[in-house]
Parts: structure tokens; sequence; C-alpha cells
């Protein structure tokens, strides 16, 4: 008997499934190693994209580690370029020992606007809640005065700020000492 023509790749799974008993007792020694031979490629194939997809993971995974080790290494670069400038007004008032006061005091301020720009920058904000409800999210209260010595200041409500709390972002860095008005 002719021997059939042999299936297009990719349908060999098609052509075995579709075999019957009595042809695989026809099928000759050949016509098996052929098709062992034709499986045993596919699978080399299969095996060298998955070595390919392993590596290619892994090598993802790596590129991400170290950009998160970067990340932490340099995460804070662009806030200490904006503190540079306020170091450097501090060192200058340092060496203008002789200064008048007046002259002292406006390169205090230059510097604090400095700084509080260096901060704005590096999304850094006060909590300075004076009036506001007290929220201990954001405030830590160290005392209660009653509310008619708060000089009228609602219950709950901040009397005075001890210490201003600060926030990068919406997280609390350090929440803000304060006294609140008693009910």
């Amino acid at each position: 008997p002719a021997a059939a023509p042999e299936p297009v790749a990719g349908a060999h799974e098609a052509a075995n499934e579709e075999r019957q008993p009595e042809a695989l007792a026809s099928a000759t020694v050949v016509d098996v190693e052929a098709e062992l031979q034709a499986a045993l490629a596919k699978a080399a194939e299969h095996y060298e994209l998955y070595l390919r997809a392993v590596a290619e993971t892994e090598n993802t995974r790596r590129r991400a580690q170290e950009d998160v080790a970067k990340a932490h290494k340099y995460g804070i670069e662009s806030f200490a370029e904006a503190l540079l400038p306020v170091v450097d007004s501090l060192e200058k008032a340092l060496e203008a020992g002789n200064a008048p006061p007046e002259a002292m005091r406006e390169g205090v301020e230059l510097t604090l606007r400095q700084l509080r720009a260096a901060f704005d920058k590096g999304r850094l904000a006060e909590i300075n809640p004076i009036g506001q409800k007290f929220d201990p999210h954001h405030h830590q209260a160290i005392s209660m005065v009653p509310s008619e010595a708060a000089g009228g200041v609602p219950p709950s409500h901040v009397v005075s700020v001890l210490q201003k709390g600060w926030r990068i972002a919406d997280r609390v860095l350090r929440p803000a000492l304060v006294t609140v008005a008693a009910a």
C-alpha cells in the first residue's frame, strides 16, 4: 500500500488522534521513527522557548530589583539638592560674625524662606492646627484646658500648638503637639 502523505507541521497532533488502531498496526517503523523525531524536535523547540522565557523573566526581575535599590539609594537626591542653598546661606551667616543684628535677622529670614522652598519641593508640609478640630491622626494632645479658659475655642479644638507637626505628602512625619479645649 502507498504511504499517506505526511501531515503539515502542527497537524501531527490531529493526525495522531485520527489514526485508528488498525492504522497503528500497519504503521512502519520508519513512520513511527519519523513521527518520534518530529515530536522530539518540537519538544526541543518548546524547551528552548521555555528557557528563553525563564531567562527573560529573571533579567526583568533583576532589573526591577536594581531600579528599586537605586530609588532607595538616590530617592532623596532632589531634596538634598534643594537643601544645598540653605547650607550655603548658613555658612555665609557664620562667616559674617560681626554683622549688625538687622542684617543677621534678614539673613535668617532669607535662609528660612530657602528652607521652606526646599520643603515645598520635597512635599514636606507643616501641620499648624491652631483653632482646628483635634485629629489624633495629625495631632498629639499634650494637655487639655477648660473651654472657658481657652478664650472661646470650641471643645475638642486645638487651643495652642507647642510644636508644629510635619507630613510628607499625606503621611504624618511628626504629629503636632497641641493643647486641646475640654468640653
